[in-house]
């Protein structure tokens, strides 16, 4: 794959997630409403701000950092459920969502593994074969060399104090 499209496919995939959170950041958003939305305005404020995290994270491919942020949202929502501030039916949509979000960014973290270690192996693939062709380069310098004269050119089959 050349640069190009391996650039086009990271984009793609940054705009894919960036738009997955954004679904994320709606639904949480859409519960800011009054109480019948089944999630209190304080922890409303709370939970946006950490979809929020996740939402930049996503937006600047740092798929490490929008997982991370995922996991304080979940503990939040899981604390704001356990003190009464979230209904369960809220907690599901949001967990939902969520689930959706963390599959995308979990699918974006192993493409991109791949292609880090298709990279790695690629660039060792080309240190090796820049090592091959400089080691045939020096053999054949050496096999094409003149050869250097011997102490015994010129005399013949003359030995030391033989003349002809």
């Amino acid at each position: 794959m050349s640069s190009a499209q391996n650039h086009r496919l990271r984009s793609a995939a940054a705009q894919g997630l960036t738009i997955a959170t954004a679904v994320l950041l709606a639904v949480s958003l859409a519960a800011c409403g009054p109480a019948e939305t089944g999630l209190e305005r304080d922890s409303a404020r709370q939970l946006q701000e950490r979809v929020l995290r996740v939402s930049q994270a996503a937006a600047a491919n740092d798929i490490s950092g929008g997982l991370a942020a995922l996991e304080s949202l979940e503990a939040d929502l899981a604390s704001a459920v356990g003190s009464g501030r979230v209904t369960e039916e809220r907690r599901r949509s949001i967990t939902t969502a969520a689930a959706a979000v963390r599959a995308d960014l979990t699918a974006a973290k192993a493409e991109a593994d791949a292609a880090a270690a298709k990279a790695a192996a690629d660039a060792a693939a080309a240190q090796k074969q820049a090592e091959a062709d400089a080691a045939a380069a020096e053999a054949a310098k050496v096999a094409t060399a003149p050869a250097s004269p011997s102490s015994d050119e010129g005399r013949g089959n003359k030995g030391k104090g033989k003349d002809n």
